[in-house]
């Protein structure tokens, strides 16, 4: 049963994406050619990419026997700017985050390296998207190209300056890869359910936009009975999930820190994410709790 709930979903979800993903090709080709109708073209662009998750909620909730357990503010706002942080278990957490956020705030778009642009298909679909590509220069090549300091900062900024004209939300994973067994005890992490935070990708969001945020939502996810695989997910194994979002104004003192250049101001931003790791820790620690008393 689990194998054909398997195909079927599978099915689902390739029969989506092929069905939006020419409108979505043809509508980015026009929105290149035509400058001027960036604007109405590019909400264009994102009205198919919202389709395409809204359709995947239907068979996730129709073909799949999840439980959901969503707990959400209140007064989320689709025509708002959201900063959007989350714990990173699998690529089931995307389809999560989307399932949970769409309709609640605007389209997830997330920080990528500059030479994904250059992937097949899926590059030109993120610049279609309006993707911020992040051009970083690391530190070895900044002291031999002193001039090219700051130039990774300007160039992404430039990217995000049509966030101003249509609301936005940025995801970003703060541990910067998925959790599992041997990368937590590789990186002797200090919490339990979860991988070091990297500050320096919050940091970067907010030096490049940090002003056009309204607020930052801190989304936690919960797999009661484990963290499923894509494919475990498509067969309707993931029986149960359990997501927490939070909202909370951006400190001030994130959206001024000089963290490339300033170590005070670095460790605040670092003790700030540590503290916010920390308090992610304990929820999924009562969480677990909740779910498996016995244990």
């Amino acid at each position: 049963m689990s194998l054909l709930t398997g195909i079927l979903a599978a099915t689902l979800l390739v029969c989506n994406t092929f069905f939006w993903a020419p409108m979505l090709i043809v509508a980015a080709i026009l929105k290149f050619l035509l400058p001027p109708l960036q604007k109405p073209l590019g909400a264009l662009v994102n009205t198919f990419a919202d389709m395409w998750i809204k359709c995947n909620s239907f068979w996730m909730r129709h073909a799949q026997p999840t439980q959901w357990t969503i707990n959400t503010p209140t007064k989320l706002d689709k025509q708002g700017w959201y900063f959007v942080i989350s714990n990173h278990q699998s690529w089931v957490d995307i389809m999560v985050l989307q399932h949970c956020l769409n309709h609640r705030i605007p389209l997830l778009k997330f920080f990528l390296k500059q030479e994904l642009i250059w992937v097949p298909i899926m590059g030109f679909a993120w610049w279609a998207l309006d993707f911020p590509f992040m051009k970083r220069y690391s530190k070895a090549y900044l002291k031999k190209h002193p001039e090219k300091k700051g130039q990774d900062l300007e160039t992404t900024r430039r990217s995000c300056e049509k966030f101003q004209y249509l609301p936005t939300s940025v995801m970003n994973f703060l541990e910067g890869t998925r959790l599992t067994p041997a990368k937590h005890a590789e990186q002797q992490s200090p919490f339990k359910h979860l991988l070091k935070p990297r500050a320096g990708g919050l940091a970067f969001a907010m030096s490049v936009m940090g002003d056009s945020f309204h607020s930052m939502l801190d989304v936690t996810i919960y797999y009661p009975d484990g963290t499923p695989t894509m494919w475990s997910f498509l067969q309707g194994k993931m029986r149960r999930c359990h997501v927490e979002i939070r909202e909370f104004e951006i400190p001030p003192h994130l959206l001024q820190a000089d963290y490339q250049n300033n170590p005070q101001e670095r460790e605040q931003v670092q003790q700030w994410v540590q503290q916010l790791w920390q308090d992610k820790d304990d929820l999924l620690e009562r969480l677990s709790s909740e779910y498996h008393p016995a244990a």
